[in-house]
C-alpha cells in the first residue's frame, strides 16, 4: 500500500484545503485566458438559441449532431472533478492500480454499449433511458427509475458545483457562496439558451481545454524526474514504490491498496459498476442519442473509449510522479499534508493535482490549467443538468400531464433546468459537509446503477422478462443493497453513514471494497428476483411489441456502406485489443 492513512480514492468533490500549498500568483494573462473561455461558453449557448424551436431540439439536439462530436461530448461529460482531482490523487496513493477505473471499469462497457445496446436505444426512438424502460416494461418501472435517476443527477451536479466553488474559494480566496452562485449562473445560461446542443458543443470545447491545460503537466513533470526510467528508478527505491508500478500483480487476495481480490475487481467494478454506469446512465447515453444516424450513435461510445483509454497518462501519471518526488525530497516538492481526526499529520491527496500545477507551471500555462479545471467541473454539471431536465419533462411531468403540447414541454424543460440548478446548489451545500465524496458517489452508483443494469440486461437480451419481475426486482435489489450497507463496514470506520448502522457483521479492509460488494449484492438480487418472477408469471408482450426493444428481435443495422474501420464491431475490436495489451504491459 502507498498509504495507510486515507480511504481509497481522494474525493473529487471534497473540501480542498490549502495547508502546505501556496496560493498561485495569477497575472493578467491568466485572468485573460479564464475570461476568454467563459465568453466562449456563453457565446455558444446564445449562438445556438435560434435552433431551439422544439422540445426535441432542446432535449436531443434534433438528433443532428455528427458522430465525432457526440463521441467527444460522450467522454467529456464524464471528464469532471472525479477524473482530474480524484484520479490524480489516486495515482499518488494507489499507483497504477488506479488504471482499473479505465481499462477494466470503463472501456469494455463503452464498447458493449456501442455494439449491442445502442441499436435498441436509438432504434426505439426513446428520448430517455426511463422512457425505454416504459416501452420495454411498464409505467411503474419507469417511474421508479426516473425518481432515483433524477436524484442521482442532481446529487452529481451538486458535487461538481461544490468542488469548483470550493477550489476557487481555497486557491483564489473568493467567497464560497459567490463562487457557487457564479458557476451555477454560467451553466444555467448556456444550457437554458442552447439546450443539449449547447452542452454538447461546450463539452467538446471543455475536452480540448482539459487536454491542453492538464496534459503538459505530465510531460513537464516526467521530464523533470528523468523520464519514465527515472520515475521507475525512484519508485523502485522503496518496497511501497515498487508496488505502485503494477495493476494486477498483488490482487491474489485483499492485501493490496484497494483491498479487493482480482475477482472482486472484475465482477464488482469491471462488470456491475462499470456496465451499470456506462450503459444505463442517461447523462452519457443522451450524447449518443443526439447523433445524426444509427451508425454514428453506435460509434459514439467507442470513439469516446479511445481518448478514455489514454487518459491515465494525463491524470494518473502526475500522481505517480508526486509520490516519487515526495519519497525523494531533493527536488523540493512533497505532497501537501493535513491533520486527520486523530491529530496526526497525513498526506492530503486531494491537493496533488493543484500543488503539482503550481509547482511546475509558469504564468499563462497556469491560467490555462486553472481554466481546464473550471471546464472539468462545468462539464460534469452541464451533463447532469441536461439529463435531469429531460428525465423530469418526459418521464415525470409528461406522465402526469400526457396532453401537453410541444411548446409546453419545451417550457417545462427550461423550468426543470432552473429547478435542477437550484436543487444542485442545495446538494452542493450538503456535499460540503463530507470529506470523502468519492466513496459516497460509488455507494450511490451501487444503489442506483447496479440494480438498473440487471434490469436492462434481462430486458434487452431476453424476451421472457416482464413488468412484474422488473419492478419488484428493482425494489428488492435496491432494498437488499441498503440492508447490506447497514450490515457491513470498512475497517476503522464508526457505525453510521458509512455502514454498520444495523450491525457491523461484515468488515471490509477498505471503503471501496465495501462499495464493490454492495454493488454485487444489488445486481445479483435484482437479477435473480427479476428472472424468477418473470418465469413464474405470464409473459405480457408479444414479439411484435418487443421488436426494436429486445436484441434478438431488433433489425440489425447494416453498415456495409461504411468504411470498414468505422464499423462498430471492427472499431470496438481494435479498442479491446489495445486495452488488453495495456493491462499486460502494466501487469
Amino acid at each position: 500500500m502507498l498509504s495507510e492513512f486515507v480511504p481509497l480514492l481522494a474525493a473529487a468533490g471534497g473540501a480542498i484545503s490549502t495547508e502546505g500549498m501556496a496560493k498561485p500568483d495569477l497575472h493578467l494573462i491568466d485572468w485573460s485566458i479564464m475570461a476568454i473561455y467563459l465568453a466562449f461558453v456563453l457565446g455558444i449557448g446564445f449562438a445556438l438559441k435560434k435552433y431551439m424551436n422544439s422540445a426535441e431540439d432542446f432535449f436531443l439536439s434534433g438528433r443532428s449532431i455528427p458522430g465525432w462530436v457526440c463521441g467527444l461530448a460522450f467522454i467529456s461529460a464524464n471528464l469532471g472533478a472525479q477524473e482530474l482531482i480524484g484520479m490524480a490523487a489516486s495515482g499518488a496513493e494507489y499507483g497504477v492500480m488506479t488504471t482499473h477505473f479505465y481499462w477494466v471499469g470503463a472501456i469494455p462497457a463503452m464498447v458493449f454499449l456501442g455494439v449491442f445496446m445502442m441499436p435498441m436505444y436509438y432504434g426505439s426512438k426513446a428520448k430517455s433511458v426511463p422512457e425505454y424502460l416504459k416501452m420495454r416494461y411498464n409505467e411503474p418501472t419507469r417511474v421508479f427509475n426516473s425518481v432515483s435517476f433524477a436524484f442521482m443527477t442532481v446529487a452529481s451536479s451538486g458535487i461538481s458545483m461544490h468542488a469548483l466553488a470550493d477550489l476557487m474559494h481555497a486557491l483564489l480566496g473568493w467567497d464560497y457562496s459567490l463562487c457557487l452562485i457564479g458557476t451555477s449562473v454560467i451553466v444555467l445560461a448556456y444550457v437554458l439558451k442552447g439546450g443539449l446542443s449547447s452542452a454538447i458543443y461546450n463539452e467538446v470545447l471543455q475536452f480540448f481545454m482539459i487536454v491542453f491545460g492538464i496534459a503538459p503537466l505530465a510531460y513537464i513533470a516526467l521530464k523533470n524526474v528523468g523520464g519514465w526510467d527515472g520515475l521507475v528508478a525512484k519508485l523502485q527505491a522503496s518496497e511501497q514504490g515498487q508496488g505502485a508500478l503494477h495493476s494486477w500483480a498483488q490482487t491474489g487476495g485483499t492485501e493490496n491498496p484497494m483491498g479487493v481480490p482480482w475477482y472482486g475487481i472484475l465482477f464488482g467494478l469491471g462488470f456491475v459498476l462499470s456496465f451499470g454506469y456506462w450503459t444505463t446512465n442517461f447523462a452519457e447515453v443522451q450524447r449518443a442519442l443526439a447523433a445524426n444516424s444509427m451508425g454514428a450513435a453506435r460509434r459514439t461510445p467507442i470513439i469516446g473509449a479511445i481518448p478514455k483509454m489514454l487518459f491515465p497518462a494525463v491524470v494518473i501519471l502526475p500522481g505517480l510522479i508526486a509520490y516519487a518526488l515526495t519519497s525523494d525530497p531533493a527536488p523540493g516538492y512533497s505532497i501537501p499534508t493535513k491533520l486527520n481526526d486523530a491529530g496526526a499529520t497525513v498526506y492530503n491527496y486531494n491537493q496533488v493535482l493543484p500543488s503539482m500545477i503550481f509547482h511546475y507551471f509558469p504564468n499563462g500555462l497556469l491560467g490555462l490549467a486553472l481554466t481546464a479545471l473550471m471546464a472539468s467541473f462545468m462539464s460534469g454539471m452541464a451533463a447532469n443538468v441536461t439529463a435531469f431536465n429531460t428525465v423530469w419533462t418526459y418521464d415525470l411531468y409528461k406522465t402526469m400531464k400526457p396532453d401537453q403540447t410541444d411548446k409546453q414541454l419545451l417550457s417545462m424543460g427550461k423550468y426543470a433546468t432552473i429547478f435542477g440548478i437550484i436543487a444542485s446548489m442545495g446538494f452542493a451545500l450538503v456535499a460540503s459537509k463530507y470529506n470523502n465524496i468519492m466513496s459516497i458517489l460509488q455507494l450511490v452508483f451501487g444503489f442506483v446503477n447496479a440494480p438498473l443494469f440487471a434490469t436492462f440486461l434481462l430486458g434487452m437480451f431476453t424476451k421472457r422478462s416482464n413488468s412484474t419481475g422488473s419492478f419488484w426486482g428493482l425494489v428488492v435489489g435496491t432494498t437488499a443493497a441498503v440492508v447490506f450497507h447497514g450490515m457491513s463496514i470498512a475497517a476503522g470506520n464508526p457505525p453510521g453513514v458509512k455502514g454498520g448502522w444495523i450491525a457491523s457483521e461484515i468488515v471490509f479492509p477498505k471503503e471501496m471494497s465495501q462499495n464493490f460488494w454492495i454493488a454485487i449484492v444489488a445486481f445479483s438480487v435484482t437479477f435473480i428476483v427479476n428472472a424468477v418472477l418473470s418465469l413464474v408469471t405470464k409473459r405480457e408482450k408479444s414479439d411484435d411489441e418487443l421488436r426494436g426493444l429486445v436484441y434478438s428481435l431488433t433489425p440489425k443495422h447494416r453498415d456495409e456502406n461504411e468504411t470498414w474501420i468505422l464499423r462498430p464491431a471492427v472499431l470496438g475490436s481494435f479498442v479491446m485489443v489495445a486495452v488488453i495489451v495495456l493491462n499486460y504491459i502494466f501487469w
